[in-house]
């Protein structure tokens, strides 16, 4: 039997509107065998960062053919571009905004497109909902198997961003930043195991991290083997270190959020390694 096709959404659109099954609506209008997969409508508002990650995250994890719909899109009716992103496995529908930013990290053959084929979408285009008038339409006719050849020309000057790296101060200190908070208070960080290897070392040596003004000296394995209340590092699915607390939100004990400092001190390790 013949897979249905896959269409993923991820937006910032959250639950309390009408958008969300609207646009659905309107896929199933146009390819109603589609079968659609909400990834999250919890994106922060208006943060293309947050979306980059989110969808960076997971839309690995689906099928060859899924068609991802990704929209935030603070630059909504602008002259920002709609775009359609081919890769080996997957395709793409979003904003030219840098949304796709870590996909095309992570994706060595890719084809972008600005999708200028007009008839593809609803008519009459709304200034303000793009995602149903445009990229809901884009995605439904991929999921049909149209070409994206179709929809418009190749372009190499798409937007895209760096995420935010660690940096090394001093040669002792590993500087990082909390990129988001996860809906159980997680703080991710963006360092990562080769960022800073002795804190995931089966006998990590001496370590501190800093968050804000919260002092941490423990890394665990999973979340129960923290004390209760307890604050401490762990190498979170994502493949960041997550500051996090067993069944408490570490956010609201440490009183931080995204854009936090993280300062992982690496002097005591490398005094340790070398035996001094």
């Amino acid at each position: 039997m013949a897979h249905r096709p896959i269409i993923t959404l991820t937006t910032d659109f959250g639950l309390s509107d009408h958008f969300v099954g609207t646009v659905k609506g309107v896929i199933l209008g146009i390819a109603p065998d589609a079968e659609i997969v909400d990834i999250s409508h919890s994106v922060q508002a208006f943060d293309v960062l947050d979306g980059a990650l989110t969808i960076a995250q997971s839309y690995s994890y689906f099928p060859a053919g899924t068609v991802h719909l990704v929209v935030v899109d603070p630059g909504v009716g602008t002259a920002r571009r709609a775009i359609l992103v081919t890769s080996d496995r997957h395709h793409f529908v979003a904003p030219d905004n840098g949304v796709l930013s870590l996909v095309y990290a992570r994706e060595e053959r890719l084809h972008i497109r600005h999708v200028t084929a007009e008839h593809y979408s609803l008519q009459p285009v709304s200034n303000t909902f793009h995602a149903r008038d445009i990229f809901a339409p884009i995605s439904a006719y991929l999921a049909k198997s149209v070409d994206p050849e179709k929809f418009g020309e190749e372009i190499s000057d798409y937007v895209r961003f760096n995420a935010p790296k660690p940096k090394m101060m001093d040669g002792k200190s590993l500087r990082g930043v909390v990129l988001k908070v996860d809906r159980f208070g997680n703080l991710i960080t963006n360092i990562t195991p080769e960022d800073a290897p002795m804190l995931f070392a089966s006998a990590p040596a001496a370590f501190k991290i800093l968050v804000g003004k919260h002092e941490i000296t423990e890394i665990h394995s999973n979340y129960s083997e923290g004390a209760p209340g307890k604050v401490f590092g762990i190498l979170g699915s994502m493949g960041y270190l997550e500051i996090a607390a067993d069944r408490g939100s570490a956010a609201k004990i440490i009183g931080t959020g995204k854009g936090t400092e993280v300062i992982v001190s690496l002097e005591d390790a490398a005094a340790a390694r070398n035996g001094n």
